[in-house]
C-alpha cells in the first residue's frame, strides 16, 4: 500500500523539487535576447501616459516575429491586461519574473506549464496601450524589490 502511494505521489514530488530547484538558483547575469538578431535600445525609465515610468525595454520586429524566452522557468500567466494587451510572464532562477507584452498572438502555452530557454512565448504585435505604434515587444524584468532595467543583462551581437 506505501508503495502504491509512493508510485501515485511520485510525479508531484519531482515537480515541488522542480520548483524549488528554480527558486533557488541565482539570477542570470546574462539572458539572451528575447527577438534573435533584433538591435537592443535602452528605453528604461522613460516617460509615459499618467506620469509613469517605462518599467522595461521595447524590442523593435514585424509584426508576427516569434519571441523566444529568455530563461528556463514556469508561465505564471498567459492572458490580457490593460496595459500590456496580450502579455506572458515567466518565473525564472532567483525568483525573477520575465514579462512579455504587447503580444499579436500566443503559442500553445498554459499556466503552470514548464519552459526553457529560446523556447517561443509568443508573437510580436501592437495590442494593449501599443495599438497603432509600430509593432514591438515590451520586455520588462521584475525582481522580489520591483522591476530593474533588463538592457545591461541582455546580450548584444
Amino acid at each position: 500500500m506505501l508503495a502504491g502511494a509512493a508510485y501515485l505521489l511520485w510525479p508531484s514530488v519531482q515537480r515541488a523539487q522542480r520548483y524549488a530547484a528554480l527558486l533557488n538558483a541565482p539570477a542570470p547575469t546574462t539572458l539572451p535576447n528575447p527577438l534573435p538578431g533584433r538591435r537592443l535600445v535602452d528605453t528604461w525609465g522613460g516617460a509615459r501616459s499618467g506620469g509613469r515610468h517605462h518599467e522595461g525595454i521595447d524590442i523593435f520586429a514585424p509584426r508576427g516575429t516569434p519571441i523566444h524566452a529568455t530563461t528556463r522557468g514556469i508561465v505564471l500567466n498567459v492572458g490580457p491586461n490593460d496595459l500590456g494587451g496580450r502579455t506572458v510572464m515567466i518565473l525564472g532562477p532567483g525568483q525573477q519574473r520575465h514579462y512579455y507584452a504587447h503580444l499579436e498572438r500566443y503559442p500553445n502555452l498554459a499556466r503552470g506549464q514548464w519552459v526553457s530557454a529560446g523556447d517561443i512565448v509568443g508573437y510580436v504585435g501592437d495590442s494593449g496601450n501599443a495599438r497603432g505604434t509600430p509593432t514591438h515587444l515590451h520586455y520588462g524584468l521584475y525582481t522580489l524589490r520591483g522591476a530593474i532595467n533588463p538592457y545591461p543583462l541582455l546580450r548584444r551581437p
